[in-house]
């Protein structure tokens, strides 16, 4: 039987990507996995995951909620590093 570790394994995302996925969108970590696989395969499917990741950490900022914005940008920078196509302005 596959595990979510597998599914998580098979995705271009790291599993912290994966539960940021999972937050931002209210889905379960298996969902989350398969929507952020299906997003990095698509056209400006990237800047979407790099826009979630930045709105959430807007929404922590919003909030006051210092420590868990500075864990968000931890994973966008791990994120942009990994995936520079992500990055606005880059070429298609």
């Amino acid at each position: 039987m596959i595990s979510l570790e597998d599914i998580e394994d098979m995705t271009c995302l790291s599993r912290d990507q994966i539960r940021v996925l999972a937050d931002h969108e209210h889905l379960g970590k298996v969902s989350a996995a398969l929507l952020g696989d299906y997003l990095m395969h698509r056209p400006k499917g990237p800047q979407a995951v790099q826009r979630m990741i930045c709105d959430d950490i807007l929404a922590a900022l919003h909030s006051s909620d210092v420590e868990r914005a500075r864990a968000l940008f931890g994973t966008l920078r791990q994120f942009v590093a990994e995936h520079p196509e992500s990055v606005r302005g880059a070429a298609d």
